[in-house]
């Protein structure tokens, strides 16, 4: 069946986002064309509130609008420890489960030699001068439990042993080839209890 241009155009852009097959495009499309207009706007206004003011904190890389952001900005997070993470909705996960309550870095991707990605292509240079430039204890290695994630983790493991500090990473909780942000928050709260040593 063909659609109206209009509702075509709409399915095929839900369609460009993550986990969104035909179906489920079709239905949402069908969702917003039913909506009132104001709503309608509404979301429309935050898809573009969100794409211009979210950018990365200048310190960890996490997505805010503010810099620093707001895991940065508050005062009673522990400074001397640091989570490695790989992306945004990783740090996310995390901070469901209440656990955690240290400083964070992004990676902004994972070391995947496959997908040409490299050291220099994430955030490695700046997690080594936070960790030289302040009073960091530990860095907890929380990556996704795939071959890139062990890939990065073993790079970082290497790169931070000089500076003679605790480096951790999250237990094996997680099935291998997950990623983090479907684990429920029980599964990575004990992964982070049960982290150990590099």
């Amino acid at each position: 069946m063909e659609y109206t241009k209009p509702l075509a155009k709409l399915i095929e852009y839900f369609q460009k986002l993550p986990s969104i097959g035909p179906k489920t495009a079709m239905r949402l499309a069908l969702h917003i064309v039913k909506m009132p207009e104001n709503e309608v706007n509404n979301f429309a206004n935050a898809l573009i509130e969100a794409k211009t003011k979210i950018s990365y904190c200048k310190t960890c890389f996490n997505m805010s609008c503010n810099d620093p952001c707001e895991v940065c900005s508050d005062v009673t997070r522990n400074k001397s420890v640091i989570c490695v993470v790989g992306e945004t909705k990783d740090l996310m996960a995390i901070e469901k489960t209440n656990e955690y309550h240290g400083l964070y870095h992004v990676l902004q991707g994972l070391i995947s030699p496959i997908d040409g990605i490299g050291p220099d292509d994430i955030r490695v240079k700046e997690l080594l001068y936070r960790v030289n430039q302040n009073d960091v204890k530990e860095v907890i290695l929380a990556l996704n439990p795939s071959v890139e994630g062990e890939a990065t983790s073993l790079y970082l493991g290497k790169l931070l042993k000089p500076f003679n500090i605790k480096i951790s990473r999250i237990a094996f909780g997680l099935p291998m080839g997950a990623e983090l942000e479907y684990a429920d928050e029980m599964t990575l709260a004990r992964a982070l209890e049960g982290r150990v040593e590099l």
